[in-house]
């Protein structure tokens, strides 16, 4: 997969901007705030329809302007395909392919993108949502209808929620909320683990040919792996802590509240590891990432690289760079070459990026 052109309309703090992709590994060149990462977030919108950056999709639109375009030519398994989203200031978005209007879930089976910045070099030490958020885009880059099986969780979480609020409380609808959370949430949690297990085989390799004598592990907060297993542990659960969310007035149990555990060498790595070792342990995640979603879609996703290569050693960085295969197209952001030895650069486009003007 390679995007071929990129056209901006009003979006962040650009006019209008049109860039061709020439080469495979684009380096995009500028200070900070002058409107790099917007380009990649740009590209990122297109598998996701969602923003790592802000939840309102309007934020994107351009100061004293009523919408945004993003427009892109792909050129996938040979075939040329034309992509395109619009969004005004009435939350009204018109997604295209070809020229045709889409469906979001068709939209976002185009384009596969791994984006990896410093907010993913915090992912051991962030929150459960941090981590639970990376799993879940991850999934539902390689099984589509993952989205699915999470919206109509949500939508019977939330209604048990507004029910555990209610001055009375229906005890056979609560029962009916909790048979449904059991159902949808084993399937979620099943999906996650076995995700997790194959993404464990491939980015273990990777993290030890940064760290050579070290091993990791990746722990999910439910112990059972089979759909039926997984119902009984979510049933026993909701059963004993039935008055905690009878008293906290919120469901308590499920893969909305579960967590993954790291580990190096045996020994928790949020506690005990250095930040040179966890990022060694992201850094292997997000390559493995790339692997994993290649091997099952058949498809190689767009690596976006945001300002990351700056928070590595020189070890990672020369790790990262070189283990981007020459197939894959990596769109990276900097404030200049410096990390970059001559050698990788030879075969770089440079885009520099000043105050939302893009200079080819």
């Amino acid at each position: 997969m390679k995007i071929k052109s990129l056209h901006l309309k009003n979006f962040r703090n650009y006019d209008v901007v049109n860039i061709d992709f020439t080469k495979r590994k684009t380096l995009i060149i500028g200070k900070n705030a002058q409107g790099k990462t917007n380009i990649l977030e740009s590209i990122y919108l297109l598998s996701d329809l969602k923003s790592p950056r802000t939840s309102t999709i309007a934020d994107m639109i351009k100061f004293d302007k009523d919408s945004f375009n993003i427009d892109v030519a792909i050129e996938k398994n040979s075939t040329d395909i034309d992509l395109s989203i619009n969004y005004n200031a009435d939350k009204k978005r018109v997604l295209k392919i070809n020229g045709a209007k889409s469906t979001p879930k068709d939209f976002k089976s185009v384009v596969k993108t791994v984006p990896f910045s410093t907010k993913d070099l915090l992912l051991l030490r962030g929150m459960p949502q941090d981590r639970r958020d990376w799993l879940d885009r991850a999934i539902s880059q390689i099984y589509p209808a993952y989205d699915e099986r999470l919206s109509v969780y949500d939508k019977f979480r939330i209604q048990k929620n507004n029910l555990l609020k209610s001055e009375y409380i229906d005890e056979s609808l609560l029962e009916i909320y909790n048979e449904q959370l059991v159902i949808t949430g084993a399937n979620i949690i099943f999906l996650r683990k076995k995700f997790l297990k194959e993404i464990e085989k491939i980015a273990a390799l990777k993290h030890r040919q940064i760290s050579e004598a070290e091993t990791f592990n990746l722990e999910y907060s439910c112990p059972c792996d089979e759909v039926e297993e997984i119902c009984k542990y979510l049933e026993n659960e909701l059963n004993k802590r039935r008055s905690e969310e009878l008293a906290r007035k919120q469901s308590c149990v499920g893969p909305h509240r579960d967590d993954i555990e790291f580990s190096i060498n045996g020994i928790d790595a949020v506690k005990f590891s250095s930040q040179g070792q966890q990022r060694t342990l992201v850094l292997a995640l997000k390559l493995a990432e790339l692997d994993i979603i290649k091997e099952k879609t058949g498809t190689l996703p767009i690596l976006l690289l945001d300002d990351v290569l700056a928070e590595l050693d020189d070890l990672r960085q020369n790790f990262l760079l070189y283990s981007i295969e020459n197939d894959v197209q990596a769109i990276i952001t900097s404030v200049d070459t410096l990390l970059f030895d001559k050698e990788f650069l030879k075969d770089v486009q440079v885009i520099t990026v000043e105050n939302g003007n893009i200079n080819t």
